[in-house]
């Protein structure tokens, strides 16, 4: 019994170790005057900005398609879908939405970085119209090769609404196992830069500290900070509540009874990973329906990110903001959106959220070694993002079985 718990002990002290191993080597290595050292963290910092390039668009375009395509069109499961789709996604934007208001009143002030790192990224010359007409793309694979994150959504989100107006039962499902099997296989790579992250820190630290020395500085970004954190706790302490309670159910209640899964998920990080606890509680405590919650709790572990949102729409907007954008009200409006939407094709792999951001910022040339700086913080926030995730889930499977449960003739058939 010894010998199988003291790997697991070891297991847990591990990464956080690697970690700061990794933090602590770059910060030598960009505060030495060894020329080779800074090569080094440089060339892995830019070969890291690159792989999440080659990944990013894929994975959104590939988890978006498959989760699209997945509709269950039954009449006995078509209102719980509908309910729930249009739940997480409501859900979602309002997180990101209050992320962007939260945003807007904070106005995190900008790291400085040195003139010789400076680097506007964002075109403002070019008129709204101009901005959703190259959302448009001219042929299909031309924002795959070009990283349009938008270009990538519209072509996605059309690709996995059409799967379900196949006519051909054997072409529909083929084109569906595609799609499915390209998704694993994007995900299995994920996850292998994800545990060679690291190395990624190492690199990024390096640079970071590089650019310290060469005049950073990195006043704001506790004000970046408290904006992400004060999103996740508003929209789980007074917007979710209150919008149960519109819906008819008690809200303190409700995390009363989901609190076995809520204290997993933030010493967890892991919504799936809390997933059984979280139908245990719901099931027990909330007395929901089963038909409800084995089916809506799973589909919101992938689909219903209003942690993620939050996290997206505020780092893209506070390093474009670095990275000489001009963020105005339009700008955050259409990010609130594709932070929505990019949460909704999240990958559900660990750090999914940073992974997701760097990815988005990586396609569209925006320097991400800032983040190296964000990482050593990020264990805390997805602490926070996952638990409100593993409550926004349990809301919305609250608020689908109250509804549902004026209807017992749908329960009854899907069960």
């Amino acid at each position: 019994m010894t010998a199988v718990i003291i790997p697991k002990k070891r297991s847990i002290y591990k990464m956080p170790l690697i970690y700061l191993s990794m933090i602590l080597l770059g910060a030598g290595c960009g505060l030495s005057n060894i020329e080779i050292l800074h090569s080094t963290g440089l060339f892995i910092s830019d070969l890291f900005i690159k792989i999440f390039k080659c990944i990013s668009v894929p994975i959104i375009s590939l988890s978006l398609i498959v989760t699209l395509s997945g509709y269950n069109s039954e009449k006995s499961m078509k209102a719980i879908w509908q309910r729930t789709l249009f739940y997480t996604l409501s859900t979602t934007l309002g997180a990101a939405t209050v992320c962007a208001v939260l945003y807007y009143f904070i106005k995190p002030s900008n790291v400085n970085f040195s003139q010789a790192n400076s680097a506007p990224v964002v075109n403002t010359d070019l008129s709204y119209f101009q901005h959703i007409s190259n959302i448009f793309p001219a042929n299909i694979i031309a924002p795959f090769l070009e990283n349009q994150v938008m270009g990538v959504l519209l072509i996605s989100i059309l690709a996995g609404v059409a799967i379900r107006f196949i006519p051909d039962v054997e072409s529909k499902k083929t084109i569906t196992n595609f799609f499915k099997g390209a998704h694993g296989l994007f995900l299995v790579l994920t996850k292998w830069i994800v545990a060679v992250i690291p190395l990624g820190l190492f690199g990024f630290v390096t640079a970071t500290v590089i650019q310290l020395r060469d005049g950073m500085d990195l006043k704001g970004v506790g004000e970046f900070l408290a904006v992400v954190v004060l999103a996740n706790i508003v929209q789980g302490f007074i917007i979710l509540p209150l919008w149960l309670k519109w819906n008819g159910a008690k809200p303190f209640q409700t995390m009363r009874g989901m609190l076995p899964a809520l204290s997993l998920a933030f010493f967890s990080k892991s919504s799936a990973g809390t997933l059984p606890v979280t139908i245990e509680s719901a099931e027990s405590n909330l007395k929901l329906h089963p038909t409800v919650t084995r089916f809506v709790l799973p589909l919101c572990t992938s689909i219903n990110m209003n942690g993620c949102a939050a996290f997206i729409f505020a780092t893209v907007i506070y390093l474009m903001q670095n990275n000489g954008a001009d963020i105005t009200i339009a700008t955050m409006g259409l990010w609130v959106v594709i932070a929505s939407i990019a949460a909704v094709g999240n990958a559900g792999v660990p750090m999914g959220c940073f992974f997701l951001s760097a990815s988005l910022l990586a396609s569209m040339n925006v320097p991400i070694t800032l983040l190296a700086v964000i990482l050593p913080f990020y264990s805390i926030i997805d602490m926070v993002e996952t638990s409100l995730n593993v409550w926004s889930d349990s809301c919305v499977a609250k608020v689908v079985n109250d509804k549902l449960n004026l209807n017992k003739s749908v329960l009854n058939k899907a069960s």
